[in-house]
């Protein structure tokens, strides 16, 4: 991220990314209006580590497409069928999504699922809360992140046709078993304080029973802000949707508290001066909008968020390895998911008592 907001930066495809811009333009062909001329220019999103992103430039505006990555996945990874019904379900809410356009199952036009949405402009404005423009902009910014996250947990999520896309029971319990899965299937090394984070938690997961929409990677890296005003235009990145307890989704957003600048944190730094809200003050506003009693135990969730985040984080080192990472910058996750797991332990070593 450069020391300025700025729009999504496009590059050329990379190799490993390639694929048919002609079928690209066949299927949109009955899908766009009538005066589409058939012509695609195809460039790829940088930045991102999992599902690869393509902008579409035609002649009847832009498109984003996003599909699932090359080579051997892990299962339930990638999932962008997910990603498109949460948004359509989403359409027409409090929360900014997209306009899907369709998805496509067909691994045979482009060689994996794939879906277009409509492309949003908008600019980015840093990884985990805004710390770019005046101090008011981003107090706004802010304001409105924590505001939006308030307004998803809010959403029926039954009302909106995803009855069937999440089990809201024993969220936390599942959410174990399937990371412990993801980094016990990209562990590359020994990783002490990620084993030692991981049994803390199996004896100390969040009891409570609560289910809303989740987002999964809930953080201002993965929204747009509106292009001149200090609001939210889109919430992207949905691939790790489902339906959950609240409280994980804003944990994550609350990891950035313990982690350090280089790892997209603030430890260290003065947070009135940056105009980021304390963890206590995220909390605050977020259960002021939601309606709900804040939580005694909260850094409980946010050690469950940093040992979820250090498994992804792992994921994509050995994707990397692997050939089959989204970003060429993917080798550098190797640190920062060892990182990660050593932050989240020593949270879980003193207790994760709240603060």
């Amino acid at each position: 991220m450069s020391a300025a907001a700025t729009e999504p930066e496009l590059i050329e495809v990379l190799a490993q990314h390639r694929i048919d811009a002609s079928a690209v333009a066949a299927w949109l062909r009955p899908r766009l209006d009538a005066a589409f001329d058939g012509r695609v220019q195809l460039r790829q999103f940088q930045g991102g580590q999992s599902n690869p992103t393509y902008h579409l430039a035609t002649n009847v505006g832009a498109w984003v497409l996003r599909k699932k990555p090359p080579g051997q996945l892990l299962p339930s990874a990638h999932a962008v069928e997910r990603e498109f019904k949460v948004m359509r379900a989403l359409e027409g809410s409090a929360v900014p999504v997209p306009r899907m356009l369709d998805l496509c199952e067909d691994a045979g036009v482009i060689g994996t699922p794939f879906f277009v949405m409509q492309h949003v402009p908008g600019r980015l404005m840093g990884t985990r809360f805004a710390q770019h423009g005046t101090l008011a902009e981003r107090h706004a910014i802010n304001d409105d992140l924590i505001r939006v996250l308030a307004e998803l947990h809010r959403v029926d999520w039954r009302a909106a046709g995803l009855e069937s896309f999440g089990r809201p029971e024993r969220y936390f319990e599942r959410q174990m078993a399937r990371w412990g899965a993801q980094w016990e299937g990209s562990r590359t090394e020994a990783a002490p304080a990620m084993e030692s984070l991981r049994a803390w938690l199996q004896q100390n997961l969040p009891r409570e029973e609560r289910a809303t929409i989740v987002h999964g990677d809930y953080r201002l890296g993965n929204v747009l802000v509106h292009p001149t005003e200090p609001r939210l235009v889109a919430v992207l990145d949905w691939e790790l949707a489902t339906i959950g307890h609240p409280f994980s989704d804003l944990a994550y957003l609350c990891v950035g508290h313990h982690l350090p600048p280089e790892e997209g944190g603030f430890v260290g730094l003065d947070l009135g001066a940056q105009g980021v809200p304390s963890q206590a003050a995220c909390v605050a506003r977020y259960c002021q909008i939601a309606g709900c009693e804040e939580p005694a135990d909260f850094d409980r969730y946010v050690a469950f968020s940093m040992f979820r985040l250090a498994a992804i984080c792992a994921g994509v080192y050995k994707r990397a390895l692997d050939g089959n990472a989204a970003d060429q910058r993917a080798l550098g996750f190797r640190e920062r998911y060892l990182s990660i797991a050593q932050a989240g332990w020593s949270l879980a070593q003193q207790g994760a008592a709240p603060h």
